[in-house]
Formats: structure tokens, sequence, C-alpha cells
């Protein structure tokens, strides 16, 4: 009997003993989860890219789903000013190279990533009911045009190449009377859009992102300079290199076909 129940006890002690001795293995930790950076870039953009560039945002935040891109849009000029100025901006398009040499000149603006993406062209444009039949721009002192909606060529690039148009053609002076100002050329263009002006001087884009006006003529390039659009990064820019990347998108392919579908050439 006391073999049996030392038997048990031995028995007892070396379960004891294992148990004690066998440790549990370590757990994998889970990975830690990584999210992916949110970048939000500011684009100061000439009023004239408006339809354009609503388009490739839609695009573009698709493909590259931790950017979102937010449109400053304006009279090139008065964007020029506002980054002069400290408004955060990462990316400046311009219509003129005039307001993007200033940035430049006072080292606002990455002048390496500076470069031209697209250009346009002048035109005279009337309501789509307009009993107005004209055809050229020499004919703008006929009788039955009391406003012409033109930029205000300080501020506006498309109102200083309808400027520069019309003292070519020696009409400046003369008609200065019957000018309404827009503080953009999407106000100019509305201004024909609502009869509030019998023509207007918009850029092709414009008339073609418009149903409601038609095109009576199209200035001659040598009547003011090349219309050209130039981008660049902003040198204050937090976000450079996403800055940098948009950029990129812009003139590649896909951006240049989304340009083109506006009227942009």
């Amino acid at each position: 009997m006391k073999k049996h129940w030392f038997a048990l006890l031995t028995a007892f002690c070396l379960m004891l003993t294992a148990c004690s001795t066998t440790q549990t293995a370590p757990q994998a930790s889970e990975p830690a989860k990584t999210e992916t950076a949110k970048v939000e870039l500011m684009i100061s953009a000439a009023a004239s890219l408006t339809d354009a560039l609503n388009e490739l945002k839609t695009q573009y935040e698709t493909e590259h789903p931790g950017t979102t891109l937010t449109f400053n849009f304006g009279g090139s000029g008065k964007l020029a000013t506002q980054i002069t100025q400290g408004a955060p901006s990462d990316v400046f398009l311009s219509a003129s190279k005039k307001d993007m040499d200033g940035l430049e000149e006072q080292q606002l603006i990455a002048k390496d990533t500076r470069q031209d993406f697209t250009k346009n062209s002048l035109v005279l444009i009337a309501g789509n009911t307009s009993a107005v039949a004209i055809t050229s721009f020499e004919e703008l002192n006929s009788a039955a045009i009391k406003h012409i909606a033109v930029g205000e060529p300080e501020t506006v690039p498309a109102g200083r190449y309808a400027k520069e148009t019309l003292d070519t053609l020696k009409m400046w002076d003369s008609l200065s009377a019957q000018m309404v100002f827009g503080s953009d050329v999407r106000q100019v263009l509305t201004f024909v859009e609502s009869g509030n002006a019998e023509v207007g001087i918009v850029y092709s884009s414009d008339a073609a992102a418009s149903k409601n006006v038609k095109v009576l003529a199209t200035a001659k390039p040598e009547w003011h300079k090349p219309i050209v659009y130039p981008g660049a990064v902003v040198s204050a820019s937090k976000n450079p290199d996403a800055a940098k990347a948009f950029l990129a998108y812009l003139t590649s392919d896909k951006g240049k076909a989304i340009l083109q579908k506006y009227g942009f050439q």
C-alpha cells in the first residue's frame, strides 16, 4: 500500500515539474498599421483653366488617393499679388509669362520647376442670339456695339492681350468709353452670356466652354504677345515633392489630353 501511494506521489511531482518548466510560446505581435500621408495642394490658377482643372482634379485624385487638390482661380495678376503677400500656395499656373516673371524675380517660385504647359488664342465673341453681325476685330466701331467686355489689363492677362490687339489696330483709345472691365476672363464671358455686353474678348478655350456664345473672329497672333501658360512650384510650398508631381502630371499625355479637350493648344 505504501508503495502504491509513493508511486502516485512521485508521478504527481513529476507532472508539476513538467508544467512549471513548460513555457508558453510568445505570440507574434501584429504588424503596425501605416496610413498613407494625406497631402492637400493649394493651386493658384488662371480663371481660364477652371473647367479643365476641375476635370483633371477628379482624375488626379483617383490616381493619387493621398492627395487632395484645392484650386484658387482668378486673374493671374491678382493671384501673383496674393502669393507676393504670403497667401498659402503650392503651385502657380499663370495665363501670362509677365506675372510668372515677376514672382521669379522675387525668388517666390522654384525656378527649376518652371515650365510652359499650354497655349491659347484670343477671340471676339457675342451671345448666341445676338444680332451683331461683325466678322472681325476691325469692325468693333460698329454702331450696333454699345459695350465691349474685356479683362482689366492690369491684372487679367486676357485683358492685357485684348489691349495689345486693339492698340495694334489703333482702336483702344477710340473704344475706351465702351469698355466694360471684368476682374477675370470668366467674368468677361458672363457679361456677354448675360447680355450686359454685346461683345467680349476672351480666350478660345473660354468660348469653347460656353454654350451661350459664338465666336465672331479670332485675333491674329502678331497682334499680341504669345499667349503662353507657365506653371511653377511656389518657393514657400510645404509640399514641394507633391507639387512637382502635380506639374509633371499636368504636362503628361493625360494632362495634355484634358487641356486639349477644353480648347487649349
